[in-house]
């Protein structure tokens, strides 16, 4: 397996990361998941704006979108997989033990690997504790992940692929790595970043191609909603069939099904809409 490792593709098993780089010590990163159909990435225009809005809400030098470019077809004519994962990584590189920067710069890794379709429909819980809208890391794709792999690990434990959280005033907020839709008298909805979410790719081309509408939702409109489903560059568009007990029979529902069908559409069009 090759990666992009210091400017250039490397061995996987001779790549090496200090051990004092500060995305490992301290989470001091960020990162980008882009999904590569035959060897080509999808939406990475759209992914490589988010990854330099993030760098600038961390503080990180802006990186070199040529070089994350270079990198990206390098990996992906290295290792051609049909469907893939493809993950650019972006660290605050070599630094001391402690929440300080270090002065030798950042590290960019670029990697990739083969994933598979997922389902047409899945089972999420909610989980206790909630996204902070107002923290410092609030709408930033980074590599404190921490809080995510505890909730997805209860879900796991329950049997569902996705946790969701609300914020600290009670709102739908997201998933640890989705986006989340409801459908309520036939109208879409999702809620708006100001709740903490994440600005997903896949959310906003699904808010352009469907008209769904950002709306303030309390965290108990998933009792109450006729269609749920998720969006994420893995998943696309994934309905939800049920949330903790509550059973969404026939999912995907028709509004699902249709958001599903012109999502596909309209990527299967253009690759970097």
């Amino acid at each position: 397996m090759k990666i992009w490792l210091d400017g250039g593709l490397q061995d996987l098993e001779s790549a090496r990361v200090s051990v004092l780089d500060h995305g490992l010590t301290v989470g001091d990163g960020i990162f980008e998941t882009v999904k590569a159909v035959d060897g080509r990435p999808f939406a990475l225009t759209r992914h490589l704006d988010r990854l330099t809005r993030s760098a600038r809400g961390l503080g990180l030098p802006d990186p070199d979108l040529d070089e994350v470019r270079r990198a990206c077809a390098a990996v992906l004519e290295a290792e051609p997989v049909p469907l893939g994962r493809l993950r650019i990584t972006y660290t605050g590189g070599y630094g001391p033990l402690g929440s300080d920067r270090g002065d030798q710069g950042p590290t960019l890794v670029v990697a990739v690997g083969a994933t598979k379709r997922r389902p047409d429909a899945t089972a999420v819980i909610t989980v206790p504790w909630t996204r902070n809208e107002r923290g410092a890391l609030a709408g930033l794709k980074t590599t404190s992940y921490a809080e995510n792999v505890v909730a997805l690990a209860r879900a796991s434990q329950q049997g569902a692929s996705e946790a969701l959280f609300a914020n600290t005033v009670g709102q739908l907020c997201e998933g640890t790595g989705s986006n989340v839709f409801v459908v309520l008298d036939g109208e879409i909805h999702t809620p708006p970043v100001a709740s903490g979410c994440l600005a997903g790719i896949t959310r906003a081309l699904t808010v352009d191609w469907t008209g769904a509408k950002e709306t303030d939702l309390t965290l108990d409109v998933l009792e109450r909603a006729d269609e749920v489903f998720l969006t994420s560059t893995l998943r696309d568009v994934q309905a939800v069939r049920r949330v903790d007990g509550r059973e969404l029979p026939g999912a995907p529902g028709p509004v699902t099904a249709k958001a599903m069908r012109i999502f596909d559409e309209r990527a299967g069009n253009d690759l970097d809409p």
